[in-house]
């Protein structure tokens, strides 16, 4: 089931952004362009994805961890989850607070960096703790 535009706190991890044989786990990415190379490390070796797909994970790993940076202390963890159908990116920072979701009627800058994820993604779910808390976005790939 698609939930685009609809992130929901859950107690579970999507299987997908389990590091392993089909993961990639990059605990020292802190900066956007550090994801970004992270995104293309574990994506070298998948089957081809097609360019305008592995711009819209670029795209979606660098709005997490700029929304951690600007909005909550910082990047805790990264991960990237490559599964069959679908690359999951997990970002995890020490803020408990979601992210909020407002329409602008004018030109303000920033906060359209969450609407883009929720966009681009078939899933996004938060993973809320006392000290933190993961954003896992499922990016759907077409193989």
């Amino acid at each position: 089931m698609k939930t685009r535009g609809d992130a929901r706190p859950s107690s579970s991890t999507p299987a997908a952004a389990s590091p392993g044989a089909a993961g990639y786990d990059e605990t020292l990415v802190r900066t956007s362009a550090q994801a970004r190379r992270a995104v293309h490390r574990a994506l070298a070796s998948c089957s081809p994805i097609s360019p305008s797909q592995v711009d819209d994970l670029i795209l979606v790993a660098s709005e997490l961890v700029t929304n951690a940076l600007r909005h909550a202390g910082g990047v805790t963890a990264f991960a990237i989850g490559v599964g069959r159908d679908s690359v999951t990116v997990s970002v995890s920072d020490a803020s408990p607070q979601t992210p909020r979701y407002a329409r602008h009627r004018d030109l303000r800058p920033g906060g359209f960096g969450w609407p883009i994820v929720l966009r681009l993604c078939r899933q996004v779910t938060l993973d809320v703790r006392p000290d933190g808390k993961t954003v896992h976005a499922v990016v759907p790939l077409d193989r």
